[in-house]
């Protein structure tokens, strides 16, 4: 397969109109230049779900397949990156060895882009991984208008190195986005890893009346918001949910609810208090509104699951200031039995939570408006509604 032809395709399904000005940054970018090798998910011989490498060179067609696929192509799992795997190396897919860089859906970074606004004279600063990103950012505006970050070196050194393979030479530096970014005035701040609150460097370093546009860590939240004169920023939540990796400090996430967390054991066994659910079961990370609400009121849940071999489901929900759920049904229409434990009742806030969706049609996150306070203090509000975050 030529790879001109299956990026043209590419931007055929993700810019749509020829005539848009994405089309051509997609339709002339070599995505495969940027994903040599990545990590695929499997299903192992025993039925167990894993992680195989692949590599791009030795299988030239799936690798075409692939690069010019509008899906994720997951390039980093814990602390290994695909290009530092043996050439067979199989992990676990397990809550403990997580994905820690990607190259983005396509049409997931357009969108970020396009809530961006971006325009021609526009300085950009972008986040790094793959580098596939960027080098759409430089076809769009010129690459030395562009800077590019990331906390993960190899990452920058080798998106450094694959975008001067394709022609592009924007500035690429090491930096974590919570802290301060590199030296500059950005029009637009465009965040493709999720974070927990908007850092307070971003304002500094927008030009009067600039944009960002991030997710905000654990929900489906895009935020979009301009520079005001006072130096913080207003906008809105986006109408498209997103979910991006979460930005990482260092070479993995920073764990507080390991696998083997003792809190674990509590949920899968003790009894606590019993009731039974109004509704039918629901896996919240499976939405994003109801999942985005949860987390602005009861931040830091980690949701887990078990379906067993007669096709009864158990979803867990724990929190690390030792609350504790379990909510067992033996199909999908039965309302389940759920065991509830320490300081907080988790699953009665997510029944609220749903009792809020059911009167109302939908959650006040939807289309919220924002503030942003110079500190980074990040507000919603909708309908006499408000969250803060940070």
């Amino acid at each position: 397969m030529d790879w001109k032809s299956a990026a043209r395709q590419l931007a055929d399904s993700t810019a749509i109109r020829p005539e848009s000005r994405w089309y051509e940054p997609v339709a002339t970018t070599p995505r495969h230049t940027f994903v040599p090798h990545w990590w695929a998910r499997e299903t192992s011989t025993d039925e167990q779900p894993v992680w195989i490498r692949r590599d791009g060179p030795a299988d030239r067609e799936a690798w075409m397949r692939g690069s010019y696929a509008d899906t994720t192509l997951v390039t980093r799992i814990g602390t290994l990156h695909a290009d530092h795997a043996d050439a067979s190396a199989t992990l676990p897919r397990n809550r403990e060895l997580r994905s820690t860089s990607s190259s983005t859906l396509p049409s997931l970074l357009l969108m970020m882009y396009r809530e961006a606004w971006i325009q021609d004279p526009s300085r950009l600063l972008v986040t790094c991984g793959s580098g596939y990103g960027t080098a759409l950012a430089c076809a769009r505006v010129g690459e030395e208008q562009v800077t590019s970050v990331d906390v993960d070196a190899y990452l920058v050194e080798s998106a450094r190195a694959r975008l001067a393979e394709a022609g592009l030479h924007p500035r690429v530096e090491v930096c974590d986005l919570t802290g301060d970014l590199p030296d500059g005035e950005y029009d637009r701040i465009i965040s493709t890893v999720a974070l927990p609150t908007v850092p307070a460097s971003w304002l500094q370093a927008l030009a009067p009346g600039g944009r960002l546009v991030t997710t905000i860590a654990n929900t489906g939240l895009v935020i979009v918001a301009d520079r005001t004169p006072e130096g913080g920023a207003v906008g809105r939540v986006a109408p498209q949910a997103a979910g991006f990796m979460r930005g990482r400090h260092g070479e993995d996430y920073d764990d507080t609810l390991p696998e083997d967390l003792p809190l674990w054991q509590t949920a899968q066994h003790e009894e606590g208090d019993v009731t039974t659910s109004r509704y039918p079961l629901m896996y919240v990370p499976d939405t994003w509104d109801v999942r985005s609400t949860l987390e602005l009121l009861v931040p830091g849940i980690d949701h887990r699951q078990h379906h067993g071999p007669d096709g009864s489901r158990t979803f867990y929900m724990l929190h690390a200031d030792g609350s504790w759920a379990r909510a067992t049904a033996p199909d999908h229409r039965t309302s389940p039995t759920v065991h509830q434990g320490g300081p907080r009742r988790l699953w009665d806030e997510l029944d609220r939570v749903r009792t809020w969706l059911a009167i109302d049609g939908d959650l006040p996150v939807r289309g919220a408006d924002v503030t942003i306070t110079p500190e980074g203090v990040t507000k919603l509000s909708r309908r006499g509604w408000s969250a803060s975050i940070g």
